[in-house]
């Protein structure tokens, strides 16, 4: 995760009562804490890679542009089932601007133009990260609420597949 542990609270994430008719399973803050970082890691490489889209350059230029796409429509619908499970949990979800940019555990895009080979590099290495936030609450989150879990797995399913299939465009073969 980011630098030190952020409480549910601190970013803004947090329980909510249980109104009308929900019944069911509440999160506990732990559990809150963890979804949310999983969900600013993704909409951070959400993010990320629009921003490696619009400015990349090179050899394979369009290739690496649409697979940017499919990374950053994969974050992005992933990041609104996590957001969504939070609500379910009876949790909110903090996806504003200054809550992923002060949250987020994936380092800094660089600005301006850069060449294909480097933004693989770069992309790959954020998907890795967002996928190792997954890894680093699995844990927890299983012992606590296996549905989440699950949705937890297909999130490092797919990624991992993506870190596969992106950084192969710079892979020689031995």
């Amino acid at each position: 995760m980011s630098n030190e542990t952020v409480s549910a609270t601190s970013t803004g994430a947090h329980s909510t009562p249980k109104q009308n008719s929900e019944k069911g399973f509440v999160a506990s803050d732990k559990l809150i804490a963890s979804l949310q970082q999983v969900l600013v890691d993704l909409i951070d490489l959400a993010l990320q890679g629009k921003q490696a889209h619009w400015n990349v350059v090179g050899t394979n230029f369009r290739d690496l542009h649409l697979q940017l796409d499919e990374v950053v429509e994969e974050a992005q619908e992933h990041s609104d089932i996590m957001a969504e499970r939070l609500r379910a949990l009876h949790a909110t979800a903090d996806g504003r601007a200054a809550t992923v940019a002060a949250t987020t555990s994936l380092p800094a895009f660089p600005e301006g133009e850069l060449d294909t080979h480097k933004v693989i590099a770069l992309i790959v290495e954020r998907i890795d990260d967002a996928v190792a936030t997954v890894r680093e609450v699995h844990d927890s989150v299983d012992a606590e609420d296996p549905t989440t879990a699950d949705l937890l797995h297909t999130i490092i399913d797919e990624f991992e597949k993506l870190s596969w299939m992106v950084s192969s465009e710079i892979r020689t073969a031995k």
